[in-house]
């Protein structure tokens, strides 16, 4: 809503932004980003979905009309935003000069790339960092201004180039602030062409960065391909989505930092998760296993080689495991994996009709050795993926109320005949008028992302059901540097 007020104001229409109750800070905070503070609000009383017809009526009418009428008879306060940088140590001690910041209502305390913001022991730095919100709650490795400098030493890069604008805070995203985040979660410089690639991602509108803090807490997955991955030190194997190998790791973390820290993905801003979760590590994918099968990375998917270096980005909503699948071809382990493509699988349907049109793309992470199963059998991607649009399954009446009735997301509860009677979904969705007939989660098979990674010698699988446009797949090259 508050983007397109902004979008009004720009064009001289006077506007209010009708928000839920505990919205109003991340709508202050998307105008300001985009160069409006003082935007006119009106706050809606509880939460919509939990209320009545007649109750939501009678809050509107009672809390939120006169706020409204307010808002368009008088002049917005528009401004220009406010282009930061993410904050940066000068010295390992020198005297903390800057106030503690606003988070909401002023980017007055926003501080240049090589301010000082904070002295002292390792301990004092890390309490300053987190009761300003510069951190995840875990410690960090204090950026110092040598220590950045020497993060970037041979890069060949301006430190001060920008790769973009966050379009949730306005703020230059330069190769600097790319740096001080690293430096922070405890990346090794070599992981530097792998970060700007992520930020660069994060830049695309296809992407959609702005929609990172949305209620469900979905969050970003980074999927590594190419020749290069294991020499940067990136994990592909035993316990592949699991922390503890430095470069999966830290890569993975510097993404929540630098989300929080130039994007403004805090409670106090943009971060309206619900529950939320952790930062996910790089899921790298298993290469040689996927050359000997002849099969083509997640990558390529997205136009790139199977060769080139690639990092795909994506936001999910949760995941499954699919453990010790049993079978000795594919026809035997498809029914299972298909299974926990639609155990996965809820609200999320909501992506393929009705917040987004046709754009669910659940991801299928597959153990080596079941990716061999199929790929022994002749199988291609493409093969497996027409299986699984005919296993991964649900009840026509389970589909029509997730997306209109237990989930609220389109309105008028259709059927699905209605839906592809009107062409918004493919015939497969009305086969007949049978509420128990089975109907696929994806428009085609094509919507399937696999990719192949994990212990090599068990057979597991891994699910992710996926956030549509709220975090599109979106995939960039990774670019080697005059250091790398």
């Amino acid at each position: 809503m508050a983007r397109a007020a902004v979008a009004a104001e720009a064009a001289g229409v006077p506007s209010v932004s009708v928000v839920c109750e505990s919205f109003d800070g991340q709508a202050v905070a998307t105008a300001r980003g985009h160069g409006f503070d003082g935007l006119q609000l009106a706050v809606t009383v509880g939460h919509v979905d939990a209320q009545s017809a007649a109750e939501m009526e009678r809050n509107f009418v009672d809390h939120t009309v006169d706020a409204v009428i307010a808002g368009l008879t008088r002049s917005a306060n528009s401004g220009n935003g406010t282009n930061g940088a993410v904050a940066g140590i000068a010295s390992d001690r020198t005297d903390t000069t800057q106030d503690e910041p606003s988070p909401i209502h002023s980017h007055a305390a926003e501080v240049a790339p090589h301010d000082t913001v904070a002295s002292g022991s390792i301990d004092e730095i890390n309490d300053t960092f987190a009761s300003r919100g510069w951190s995840d709650g875990l410690p960090i490795i204090p950026p110092t201004r040598e220590r950045v400098e020497a993060f970037l030493a041979g890069s060949g890069l301006d430190p001060q180039q920008s790769l973009g604008l966050a379009r949730t805070t306005g703020r230059d995203m330069t190769v600097w602030s790319v740096a001080t985040n690293a430096v922070m979660a405890g990346c090794e410089p070599r992981h530097l062409p792998v970060l700007l690639a992520a930020a660069r991602i994060l830049t695309d509108p296809h992407y959609g960065a702005e929609h990172s803090g949305n209620t469900t807490g979905a969050d970003a997955l980074m999927i590594l391909d190419g020749p290069n991955a294991a020499k940067l030190g990136f994990n592909s194997g035993v316990g592949a989505l699991r922390d503890g190998v430095r470069a999966n790791t830290s890569v993975g973390r510097w993404l929540r930092l630098y989300q929080r820290n130039v994007f403004g993905f805090t409670a106090a801003e943009h971060d309206k998760s619900t529950f939320g979760n952790t930062f996910r590590v790089v899921l790298c994918e298993d290469a040689a296993t996927l050359a000997d099968i002849g099969w083509e990375p997640v990558g390529a998917e997205f136009g790139f080689d199977p060769d080139d270096d690639v990092l795909t980005m994506a936001r999910f909503n949760s995941g499954a495991i699919i453990g010790s699948v049993f079978g000795s071809t594919p026809d035997e382990i498809v029914p299972y994996l298909g299974d926990g493509l639609a155990r996965v699988t809820g609200w999320d349907l909501g992506h393929l009709y009705g917040l987004g049109r046709l754009q669910y793309r659940p991801l299928l992470v597959l153990s080596p050795i079941l990716a061999r199963t199929c790929a022994a059998a002749g199988w291609t991607k493409a093969d497996l993926a027409e299986a699984l649009f005919e296993h991964a399954r649900i009840p026509a009446w389970r589909f029509e109320k997730l997306i209109g009735e237990w989930s609220n997301l389109v309105a008028g509860r259709p059927r699905l005949t209605d839906i592809v009677a009107a062409s918004d979904l493919p015939p497969e969705f009305a086969t007949s008028d049978d509420p128990d007939r089975l109907v696929p989660i994806v428009s085609t098979p094509a919507k399937f992302v696999i990719a192949v990674a994990g212990d090599a010698n068990r057979t597991n699988a891994y699910v992710f059901s996926h956030d549509g446009p709220h975090g599109d797949y979106t995939a960039k090259s990774i670019e080697p540097l005059s250091s790398t």
